[in-house]
């Protein structure tokens, strides 16, 4: 008969994960030492006791710091007095714990330390997806254990998207950590309050200036090129090979392993081929006959592909509407963002910002800044018509533009109205209750253009005040 870790090696292999167990103790001072995402004070709100929800689904791309992002939410917890023995950290991919299912491990637990009934306990699931249909024991756990507050964390992202999307996530918060913003990236290196100041009294929307805009464009060309994981930031020997982190250790476990096992993906070159396309034609339009074409994948699996990379928060598609913000019908062409622009540097070459191509990472990058908020991302869309075209389109509950974006890496459009024609068209259009913007390489002001009032923000600086303002919304 096959032999089975004891319990005794069990319990010695959770005292080791849960080190503040011990009293005085508390989490690796390691860990305890590196930068807190900002992200932090959102995820402590989800687990306090007056939280709606039981349950909390921390889904994410891979190596964006969700395991980093628990341990210091453990610390947290720490410091606001909670007892050490009341807080499990279950590391799912173990070999001692994974023969377990979540009810023996969470009773275990409970067994191990004598407590008041009814005690708050936290208990942290990292690596959620390794455990045969976790999303029913999350709900039966949290049905059981009312007193417990869980958290499931998975770096397998496209299998804890679609699981929580299933009838039994009813009771889960989702909290999708996105790659490092660059509101984030600029306070990691210490640069935000040197670069960044905040305009007025605090009493309307916060509006920011670079105190030195070419400086501050220095370190947002190092933010798309290198800037998009917490660890490249900490580990500044990374920089000098981005392509082995990226590509290894993040793309490649997504294409190779987590979707092929996931979804049974035979060909895993066409995957391949289909995503370096997309990474390089990133905030580009695209359509499913031009991929098809290029990547050499038939159409029917172009599409399933296309869901597949969402799923695993490698991409997002945009939808088109045309110039009176209408939808179409039958939509033939979307856009397609990477949603980290380091991806692109990483499977290419790092561009400079005089580089063509720049311009695209720049509009992924600000893309990317409204990760975090799902309501926000979906209402975003771009627009084109016969004589209008805006790269970013956000649309009200009635499908109303709220507000338009034109993406420029260039001060010529502070100057010339030519080169903004099709948001100048678009807002002649429609009524929108903000001025439509466009963004530059330093130029910031109002001016207006054929009769149309057109605000102008460097580029770098728009993403620095989209990522803060999703940052203070979240918490």
């Amino acid at each position: 008969m096959l032999k089975q870790a004891t319990d005794i090696e069990m319990e010695n292999r959770l005292r080791e994960e849960n080190p503040w167990w011990l009293a005085g103790a508390g989490i690796d001072p390691k860990q305890e030492a590196m930068l807190r995402r900002d992200y932090l004070p959102a995820l402590l709100a989800l687990i306090q006791p007056d939280a709606p929800q039981q349950a909390v689904v921390l889904m994410g791309q891979r190596r964006v710091g969700k395991t980093t992002l628990v341990i210091h939410a453990i610390h947290a917890l720490l410091q606001e007095n909670v007892a050490g023995r009341d807080i499990l950290y279950l590391p799912l991919e173990t070999p001692s714990l994974t023969g377990s299912d979540l009810d023996t491990l969470v009773r275990r637990f409970g067994k191990m330390f004598e407590r008041p009934a009814g005690t708050r306990l936290y208990i942290f699931l990292d690596e959620i997806q390794y455990q045969q249909g976790w999303e029913l024991q999350l709900k039966t756990l949290a049905d059981s254990y009312r007193h417990c507050c869980f958290v499931a964390v998975g770096s397998a992202a496209a299998a804890l998207k679609q699981k929580s999307a299933e009838p039994a996530a009813g009771q889960f918060s989702e909290f999708l950590l996105p790659p490092l913003t660059f509101c984030e990236f600029l306070h990691f290196v210490d640069k935000e309050t040197s670069l960044i100041l905040e305009e007025g009294d605090g009493s309307g929307p916060r509006r920011f200036v670079a105190t030195d805009i070419h400086a501050l464009n220095e370190v947002f060309v190092d933010y798309l090129n290198y800037g998009g994981y917490p660890e490249a930031v900490f580990q500044g020997g990374l920089r000098m090979n981005p392509r082995r982190f990226v590509r290894s250790d993040i793309i490649d476990q997504v294409l190779l392993r987590d979707l092929p096992s996931l979804y049974g993906i035979a060909d895993v070159q066409e995957l391949n081929a289909l995503f370096n396309t997309l990474a390089y034609n990133t905030a580009q339009e695209l359509s499913i006959e031009e991929l098809s074409k290029s990547s050499g994948v038939s159409k029917p699996t172009v599409v399933k592909y296309l869901e597949y990379l969402e799923a695993a928060f490698l991409i997002k598609r945009l939808r088109r509407v045309d110039q009176n913000a209408q939808q179409f019908a039958r939509a033939m062409t979307f856009k397609v963002y990477l949603t980290n622009p380091t991806m692109r540097a990483a499977l290419f070459t790092p561009l400079t910002d005089n580089d063509p191509a720049f311009e695209q990472l720049v509009e992924t990058a600000l893309f990317s800044q409204w990760l975090h908020n799902t309501a926000r991302i979906d209402s975003l869309c771009y627009a084109r018509g016969k004589r209008a075209e805006v790269d970013l389109v956000s649309l009200d509950a009635k499908q109303q533009p709220r507000f338009a974006v034109a993406v420029k890496w260039s001060d010529r459009v502070f100057e010339d109205a030519k080169e903004i024609k099709g948001i100048i068209e678009f807002a002649r259009a429609n009524k929108m209750g903000r001025k439509p913007l466009v963004t530059t390489r330093s130029q910031t002001g109002v001016k207006t253009m054929q009769d149309v009032e057109i605000e102008f923000t460097p580029a770098s600086l728009l993403c620095y005040t989209v990522s803060k303002n999703m940052l203070e919304r979240s918490r």
